[in-house]
């Protein structure tokens, strides 16, 4: 099962990208696109390496969670009272306030975890120390109900632990 979540995950990653005419050199006078600005930032290899360590985190928190390790998925998240966790009206400020959050949701009497999935990663590097993530969750429960949604992640690159998740914004399907 591993192998072929770790294989789904990276299906988007790894077809070839479609090929499209290089962009015309700008005009004197006119100003560089952000894309043009972005690839001058940030070059290919370089590009792909970051997005490898967004890709190892997003992996390392679905192992954890589907190993019941909730303390593991949240080493994902900046260990801060500065990080934001939004959800449906809800907002949870802080580390400690989001792991409370996810145990009563997930490990309180009654309840589980489930086996998670994420879909539909897109990546959107914004610089070599921050990006936006979007994609679709889903959960399998026991029963075989699968409650989903959709999540963004800002991530910022933080010395010395790397990438982690500064903000998380997701909503559940109804």
């Amino acid at each position: 099962m591993r192998s072929h979540l770790f294989a789904f995950l990276l299906v988007p990653f790894l077809l070839p990208a479609q090929t499209s005419t290089p962009p015309s050199s700008p005009q004197r006078g006119s100003q560089p696109s952000e894309a043009e600005l972005q690839q001058q930032e940030t070059p290919s290899d370089v590009r792909a390496d970051l997005e490898e360590g967004i890709k190892h985190l997003l992996l390392s928190q679905i192992e954890a969670w589907n190993h019941g390790k909730l303390e593991g998925f949240m080493q994902g998240y900046w260990q801060s009272p500065d990080l934001t966790f939004f959800s449906g009206a809800t907002v949870t400020k802080g580390w400690e306030p989001t792991l409370l959050r996810y145990r009563q949701r997930y490990q309180s009497e009654g309840k589980e975890m489930g086996k998670l999935e994420f879909q539909d990663l897109n990546i959107d590097l914004l610089s070599r120390r921050s990006a936006v993530v979007t994609g679709k969750w889903q959960l399998t429960m026991s029963d075989g109900k699968q409650p989903h949604g959709l999540f963004t992640l800002i991530m910022k690159r933080l010395p010395p632990d790397g990438w982690k998740i500064v903000h998380d914004h997701t909503s559940a399907a109804e």
